[in-house]
């Protein structure tokens, strides 16, 4: 049995969706985020020396990392299911968006999010960052005014992957300029395996 240490308001939802979608068993153990802080608890580095998640547990294997996670998953428990043939090129396709996720399209999310709380002392950094999310925003808005999903006409990990991308997106007000994008997420967080693992998961309240 697959577990999952699942923190609350995290990256570690698109793992119980990718399951849902596999139609794999799996169990959560819930960890909350302090009040405070908003870090995750302690009890997490009891699993991961890190202390992040998300974290799966399968058999003697424990994996951190959503990409890998992901990857590990429809690898090794998917049956062909939520990738194209590794012998096509949209294989290639599909592992550059697993990647370009957090490689590339988190940080000035990330950036905009912490530099916000300055207040003024943030400001002289918000035009580089809102130049960013321009960039990767306008290219993902651009890649699905030519297809329904990132890779072709079927949902895959890659998009499982991504979806964190235009959710975090949506909740900075950032989705308006984008309606290709805005319209990929909602058909995601339509689909109802998504609608499971937020029910098994709990509801987003992400920070603005």
């Amino acid at each position: 049995m697959i577990t999952v240490h699942h923190l609350n308001n995290s990256r570690s939802q698109r793992i119980l969706w990718a399951l849902e979608e596999l139609g794999l068993p799996y169990d959560i153990k819930r960890y909350q985020r302090d009040a405070k802080t908003n870090l995750a608890p302690p009890e997490l580095k009891a699993i991961h020396p890190l202390g992040k998640s998300p974290v799966i547990e399968d058999g003697s294997r424990v994996l951190i990392e959503s990409a890998a996670i992901i990857d590990y998953l429809i690898r090794r428990h998917g049956n062909g299911q939520l990738q194209p043939d590794p012998a096509t090129d949209a294989y290639d396709s599909y592992v550059q968006w697993l990647h370009f996720a957090e490689g590339s399209a988190m940080l000035p999310l990330m950036l905009n999010l912490y530099v916000g709380r300055l207040g003024e002392a943030g400001a002289p950094l918000h035009p580089r960052i809102e130049s960013e999310l321009a960039n990767y925003l306008g290219y993902l808005n651009d890649v699905l005014g030519r297809t329904p999903y990132l890779v072709g006409d079927e949902l895959s990990g890659a998009d499982i992957q991504m979806s964190f991308i235009g959710e975090v997106a949506q909740a900075q007000g950032k989705l308006q300029a984008y309606p290709n994008l805005a319209a990929w997420v909602k058909k995601l967080q339509a689909r109802p395996a998504y609608r499971k693992a937020v029910e098994r998961g709990g509801e987003y309240a992400f920070a603005k």
